[in-house]
């Protein structure tokens, strides 16, 4: 039988998961007082942050019933969860860290803990402190005291992320099949459909080496493939300039999935086929009424503070991407820009900050940048969605400027994690750059 551990939980645990604190089965849990003082100074702000703090606060509150928390209470899966106050005794604690600071507080009760353990000789608990603080965990190592990061969240490893297509080798018979037949059932060439998702794609290439090779598409019910034509018609004057593209027009094309996740790095593409696919369903087709884009305004670098003028004047510098890729598609049309974003309101940007309780029907919504999301944020964002609409969520997991957030826990892959087996669903990664050959090697090697 394991032993039982005791963790120590750092702040930033709480604020990027406030349900932390029943994450460690029948272990101990100990929240340092200097832990409640910085959920307090966090708890009125108005947003994920302030959020994270405030549900962390209403969850210790809720254990108070149980006893009181100096003196521990028991948890739901058979550990304890108690507050320690014990960070005064600084016997042995190096004077170069002063315990003025919170982090420093955090580190002396984790210190006193283990030398209490310690002292118990092999009835003592290993102590560990849990903290996303790089500086915090080399702290822990100087002091003799053992660290980890928190991965209780992480919705994925990152070698095992759904890529949303699987590349494999067949005998050329069968591609020809495909061709001819337009749709394949999957048993029938070698595949098991238990180990498809939903509108996935497959790359086919001949097991032989020749030249041959297809693309095809699941079906919704996972038993079919069905072939994707090698030609595409360009849309608003876009073609895509590889497989990914093509797979990724394919999904943002289809009126029967309102939900499309597209990821890959800068340069990839993401954004001027998204926008030029919801002029084609808003504009051409009428199938849509207008086009709604919104992003997270988090910014990359030093703030620059608040920005003069009105709503729509203060979001055109986090909307430039947008601007900048409809003046590409417009063309020599730039003359239709004001027509489009004003007159007739066909583009309308909006901030995430007033989505909230909002029901968005019958529009093609676009959430860029959405890695710097969080699970809360996406799922609060996707709950919006109404009737007819369509919803595509895009971005890099790899350039996240949000705080407590990382390539395995941000909103961004949750969703693609959640939704990979729903026959609504539909995600690619993007891999190619397609910008230019300076902005993919940038991509590559920066």
């Amino acid at each position: 039988m394991e032993k039982r551990k005791t963790y120590i939980l750092d702040t930033n645990v709480l604020l990027q998961d406030p349900e932390a604190i029943f994450g460690f089965k029948e272990n101990d849990v100990i929240i340092p007082a200097a832990v409640v003082e910085e959920l307090d100074g966090k708890k009125r702000l108005q947003d994920e942050l302030g959020r994270s703090a405030r549900q962390a606060s209403r969850l210790l509150d809720g254990l108070r019933e149980k006893g009181f928390l100096h003196e521990g209470v028991p948890l739901p899966e058979g550990g304890n969860l108690r507050v320690e106050l014990n960070h005064r005794d600084i016997a042995g604690f190096p004077e170069a860290f002063s315990t003025s600071g919170a982090d420093n507080r955090i580190l002396s009760v984790a210190f006193n803990l283990k030398r209490d353990e310690e002292e118990r000789g092999d009835e003592g608990q290993p102590v560990i402190i849990v903290s996303n603080d790089v500086i915090v965990r080399i702290k822990a190592d100087v002091l003799g005291i053992e660290a980890e990061e928190y991965r209780r969240d992480r919705v994925t490893e990152n070698q095992e992320r759904y890529m949303g297509f699987k590349e494999i080798t067949l005998p050329a018979a069968l591609i020809d099949c495909l061709y001819q037949d337009l749709v394949i059932d999957i048993e029938e060439i070698g595949l098991k459909s238990s180990c498809w998702y939903p509108n996935e794609f497959a790359i086919l290439k001949d097991e032989l080496g020749s030249s041959r090779s297809a693309v095809g598409q699941v079906s919704p019910d996972g038993r079919k493939l069905d072939l994707i034509p090698p030609a595409t018609q360009p849309v608003w004057g876009v073609t895509p300039r590889n497989v990914q593209q093509k797979m990724a027009l394919r999904l943002l094309l289809d009126d029967e999935i309102p939900l499309v996740t597209i990821c890959g790095k800068a340069g990839t593409g993401k954004t001027l086929l998204t926008l030029a696919s919801a002029l084609h369903k808003t504009m051409d087709d009428q199938r849509y009424k207008k086009i709604l884009v919104s992003k997270p305004v988090v910014p990359m670098g030093r703030d620059m503070g608040a920005l003069p003028g009105e709503l729509g004047e203060k979001l055109r510098p986090w909307m430039q991407p947008i601007y900048d890729n409809l003046e590409f598609l417009l063309g020599a049309k730039s003359d239709m820009m004001k027509d489009i974003l004003e007159e007739y309101g066909t583009i309308q940007v909006e901030a995430l900050s007033y989505i909230r309780g909002r029901s968005i029907p019958k529009q093609f919504i676009i959430i860029d940048e959405a890695q710097n999301l969080s699970k809360h944020e996406i799922k609060t964002i996707v709950s919006r969605v109404g009737e007819h609409s369509k919803i595509i969520v895009m971005g890099d997991p790899q350039q996240i400027d949000a705080p407590y957030l990382d390539e395995t826990n941000n909103g961004l892959v949750y969703l693609v994690e959640k939704f990979k087996d729903q026959e609504i669903a539909g995600h690619v990664v993007l891999t190619k750059g397609e910008r230019s050959r300076l902005a993919q090697l940038a991509a590559d090697l920066l």
